[in-house]
């Protein structure tokens, strides 16, 4: 399926002309070894993939017996894997390099020979036992990749040209107009539920089934959990605590994490490297506090208060609601046709999160509990304009998943903050319209922002 980290790759390879590496990070099954393989396939005269994650010890072997002598170690790999190497027009592929730590220290020495092209993929790629001896080549490129935007959704569906209208409408300040935004906002519930991960959209594309797409999904979730048992050591009960309540602690009104929830007298520091473990594997996305919304977001930042929300909202609902209520309730059909009793909040706020993290947006809220109620107010998320200026250089964010609501909040911040602000949004079920100073866009218009 089509994936827009293909153009970066492309752009990588035409700028760095071998003078750097690049790492793919991303969470387990995004993608990241089935887009890379075919980058290489397309992009070069021949490639040779090595998987850590498969391969035996005499491969492993020749990255510590023979990268003295670069000749010797590009024969053996090139007999090894029967496939011949060209220099410059040649990719060599390091797949899961997590797996294997001393193949990406030698990323450096590969570099600097300048024969072929290094692309890695992984995962979990900074946490302590995989960097663990080695030293960081400082000629590696990070490219993050994530589960599968709507927009690529919208091309695996069909759907080639509709997002590019819908941009057209955001940029001219319109609204798509009811035929559309009813079509639009149809395709947009599909993605909620089956999520961005490639293989559930395949199955999804391929045969419509959202019993089959759950499976997918639960398989994953299984793997993630193998991993926290395999690689979160001494952390992996705090882990496995903090990543089975998300889905509670998003189902309050308020959702911030209450770490209190976890164990009685617990402390945010007591969870730190949990927190860490499951943001440095993709698994979420981790939208902190910030105590004032002006344009030092990450300088107000608090790091006791934060939102958790899953990196794939897909992967939420098979999370949120048990095998048995999919199979027998047809849970997903009723969420299609916005039929279903529950607090569907938890879902848009989790969609609204994961379409501004993969835009390129840091995530954070401001929250004020002060003893005065003209001051008490909750932003779902603060946004900073692309270009800096002296003054009104942050958009707050409220996201409304119902068509009855109020901005008591939103009214408060700007009456508040005024000059810090940007642009005010909603962004709601409904079409765009713009009124009293705040523009109001529909959720599938949220990756623009």
């Amino acid at each position: 399926m089509k994936r827009k980290i293909y153009n970066e790759l492309l752009k990588w390879k035409n700028a760095a002309k071998g003078r750097t590496a690049v790492l793919i990070d991303g969470a387990r099954r995004v993608g990241k070894s089935y887009i890379v393989e075919d980058f290489a396939r397309n992009e070069y005269k021949s490639y040779i993939l090595i998987d850590f994650g498969k391969e035996d010890k005499q491969l492993k072997m020749l990255f510590e017996e023979q990268l003295s002598d670069l000749d010797t170690f590009f024969r053996m790999l090139s007999l090894v894997k029967n496939t011949k190497l060209y220099p410059r027009e040649s990719v060599i592929v390091f797949d899961e390099v997590q797996q294997y730590p001393p193949a990406r220290a030698a990323i450096k020495h590969l570099v600097n020979d300048g024969r072929y092209d290094y692309i890695e993929t992984g995962s979990l790629v900074s946490i302590n036992r995989n960097v663990k001896n080695i030293v960081i080549p400082s000629e590696e490129e990070r490219l993050d990749m994530y589960p599968m935007d709507f927009e690529e959704f919208l091309w695996a569906m069909g759907q080639e040209d509709l997002m590019d209208y819908v941009r057209e409408c955001f940029s001219a300040r319109t609204p798509l107009g009811n035929m559309l935004h009813r079509k639009t906002m149809e395709l947009f519930r599909q993605y909620m539920i089956v999520g961005g991960m490639p293989q559930a959209v395949e199955s999804y594309v391929k045969e419509g089934n959202f019993e089959k797409v759950d499976r997918i999904k639960r398989n994953i979730l299984s793997i993630y959990r193998a991993d926290i048992s395999k690689y979160a050591a001494s952390h992996e009960q705090k882990v496995t605590q903090v990543f089975d309540t998300i889905p509670s602690q998003l189902q309050r009104h308020e959702k911030k994490f209450r770490i209190g929830e976890l164990e009685k007298g617990a402390r945010s520091r007591n969870y730190s490297n949990a927190f860490f473990w499951l943001e440095e594997s993709r698994v979420i996305n981790v939208c902190y506090v910030a105590t004032e919304p002006n344009v030092g977001l990450n300088l107000n930042r608090d790091d006791a208060k934060r939102k958790l929300y899953m990196a794939d909202t897909g992967l939420l609902i098979a999370m949120a609601f048990s095998e048995k209520d999919i199979q027998q309730g047809q849970l997903y059909k009723k969420l299609m046709f916005d039929k279903l009793e529950i607090n569907k909040g938890m879902l848009v706020e989790n969609v609204v999160a994961q379409m501004l993290k993969t835009s390129g947006n840091k995530l954070y809220f401001y929250s004020d509990s002060s003893h005065e109620k003209d001051d008490r107010m909750e932003i779902d998320f603060l946004v900073r304009k692309p270009s800096v200026t002296s003054r009104h250089n942050i958009s707050p964010i409220e996201v409304k998943s119902s068509t009855r609501y109020t901005l008591t909040s939103l009214n408060k911040c700007i009456n508040k903050y005024g000059e810090y602000l940007s642009t005010p949004y909603v962004v709601h079920s409904s079409d765009y319209m713009e009124k009293d100073g705040i523009t109001f866009i529909p959720l599938y218009m949220t990756p623009l922002l």
